[in-house]
């Protein structure tokens, strides 16, 4: 999906007009260090996730032995998000397209949307791990004790 995406984010980006006052060597350098932190943050939140810390495993009760808090996370609560965020707006910056800009402001709005709901989800599941008690609202029974 990401790849196809990217695809898609990059031809919107060919089809639109660049604005002048964006294409210079200043706005290039800042473009590609964005580019480049951004992309840090996504290639190492997914070693650190691995696939399926990645691709959602904790809503389908697949969970890693304890919440990642290591680089990335360490640094950002959403380096995915925020990864991916830089990554837009250093391509936008990078190719002189201010549709780019509004689009990378459209993506971390959905990206912070999300975040109302996936934050507090996985502070609670992972509590719950911890504690060794499965959580009601995800289906799952509480432990009886012996």
């Amino acid at each position: 999906m990401g790849i196809l995406r990217d695809a898609l984010y990059n031809q919107a980006l060919n089809d639109q007009p660049s604005a002048p006052w964006l294409d210079n060597s200043l706005v290039r350098l800042v473009a590609a260090l964005l580019f480049i932190s951004g992309m840090t943050f996504v290639t190492t939140s997914t070693y650190a996730l691995g696939i399926t810390g990645t691709f959602l495993g904790d809503y389908f009760g697949i969970l890693m032995k304890e919440r990642v808090t290591g680089f990335p996370f360490n640094v950002l609560d959403n380096p995915m998000y925020v990864g991916s965020t830089l990554s837009f707006l250093g391509t936008a910056l990078w190719h002189a397209k201010p549709a780019g800009l509004l689009i990378a402001v459209y993506v971390w709005l959905v990206y912070w949307v999300a975040l109302q709901f996936e934050g507090p989800f996985t502070a609670v599941i992972y509590e719950n791990a911890s504690k060794n008690v499965k959580s009601p609202e995800l289906g799952q029974k509480k432990k009886k004790k012996l």
